[in-house]
């Protein structure tokens, strides 16, 4: 009555008080309470005597927090780090449970609210399980899933790829868009198709290359990106998660890649004098060239370097 009453956008929340004291705080180990225990923890770092840096955030402010914590749980997930990944889980639970507590702060909404929600959701998004619906497969499942979110968010006068992957990684949102595109039918038969499309538009990148010495063109920042895009669909149709692939192309540079094989002159050791075209083999550590000591090789070294600025 009283937010109908002040106008307010939602319905005023008295502030979560609980029922855990510091001690409780700094060594509870009862399995059964240490949700209770996290959230009372993230209570009272906000509140008077807490932590000055907890009780500064913001929703904004944590942007940053929540991506790096998402990353390095998918990075140990990748690398089946099973042991570590308890860890990561923990620290994106943290930051579910801070913006919780920065909502309820605010009287919007608080943590029971956000778990009622993704209840509530699972529920009703399986009415094969707890209802009367039918799915004989993965595909019903997921082809009805979509069926439903578009019922519930109000979306059948809009566009079909409306609100597909927003805020996501790029190479994650191509997929997602091809991926719903393709359930209405627009999307390849097979792979000749696709890779015809990726030789049509790396010519198209080709067409658009700027002479040498001159700046990219927003023309050919167009043609990269639709390479890209094809190339995504590329591995969407072979089953690979591109963000993946990319990834493990990542770690192997960065690991394997150690050895760099950098064009160089090549000086004779009793003379200065350049030989064209030879190829000099680096190992690095720690992105630092290995100690080269003969005075003769120096040239080699400094050229090395250079080439790595």
């Amino acid at each position: 009555m009283w937010a109908v009453f002040l106008r307010l956008p939602f319905l005023p929340r008295f502030a979560f008080t609980p029922c855990v004291t510091d001690e409780e705080m700094i060594s509870c180990s009862a399995p059964e309470r240490q949700m209770e225990r996290l959230r009372a923890i993230m209570h009272r770092l906000r509140g008077p005597g807490g932590c000055p840096w907890d009780a500064e955030q913001s929703h904004s402010s944590l942007i940053s927090n929540l991506i790096e914590e998402t990353y390095e749980t998918v990075d140990a997930i990748r690398r089946e780090d099973w042991v570590h990944l308890e860890e990561e889980l923990g620290d994106l639970l943290l930051q579910v449970v801070f913006h919780g507590e920065l909502a309820e702060e605010a009287g919007r909404y608080n943590l029971d609210d956000i778990a009622r929600g993704i209840c509530d959701k699972l529920v009703r998004r399986h009415p094969h399980v707890y209802s009367d619906g039918h799915a004989k497969d993965t595909t019903a499942v997921l082809n009805r899933w979509e069926e439903i979110k578009r019922e519930e968010k109000g979306h059948e006068e809009q566009p079909y790829l409306h609100g597909v992957g927003k805020g996501l990684p790029a190479a994650l949102r191509a997929g997602k868009l091809q991926k719903k595109a393709g359930k209405v039918g627009f999307d390849w038969p097979d792979l000749a198709g696709v890779l015809s499309k990726i030789e049509e538009e790396f010519q198209e990148v080709k067409d658009e290359l700027p002479p040498v010495g001159a700046g990219a063109t927003p023309a050919l920042e167009a043609e990269v990106g639709d390479l890209l895009f094809s190339v995504v669909n590329l591995a969407r149709k072979l089953g690979i998660d591109p963000e993946a692939a990319l990834e493990g192309a990542n770690v192997k540079f960065a690991e394997d890649g150690n050895t760099l094989a950098i064009s160089a002159p090549d000086y004779d050791n009793d003379s200065t004098t350049a030989n064209s075209g030879t190829v000099y083999v680096y190992r690095l550590k720690n992105l630092s060239l290995i100690h080269i000591s003969e005075p003769t090789r120096q040239a080699e070294i400094s050229y090395a370097v250079f080439c790595l600025k």
